[in-house]
């Protein structure tokens, strides 16, 4: 498999969880503690298949280097969305913001990259 193909497929994959993503936040800014258990799951399923592509691209085929930092980023953000999911939503605790905040940041940094590596 060539890697532009792996990556575009990753990024559709990101944009889907992304929409999840902004969904989540824009219910928790309205003043829902916790998003929809089934909408969390999704956005997290959909957000690490795409990771794991990148990561299989990475170590099969190679990806360009702004791919490569891209992949280090959303794993990164995957790292907080453990951890909010784990820490908070499981224990059904109100997410927390400013964590909500730099997973997303995070994961825009890398999307944008792996956008940007993937137009190049």
């Amino acid at each position: 498999m060539e890697p532009l193909l792996m990556m575009k497929t990753s990024l559709v994959l990101l944009a889907i969880a992304a929409l999840g993503g902004l969904t989540m936040a824009g219910m928790r800014f309205a003043g829902t503690p916790r998003p929809p258990t089934a909408l969390a799951m999704l956005h997290g399923f959909l957000a690490g298949a795409a990771v794991t592509l990148l990561l299989y691209a990475y170590f099969t085929v190679g990806l360009p280097s702004l791919a490569a930092w891209a992949t280090l980023l959303f794993i990164i953000a995957a790292l907080g969305g453990v951890y909010l999911n784990l820490n908070y939503h499981w224990k059904l605790q109100p997410l927390p913001i400013n964590i909500m905040i730099v997973h997303a940041v995070v994961a825009v940094l890398g999307f944008v990259l792996l956008l940007v590596a993937v137009t190049r």
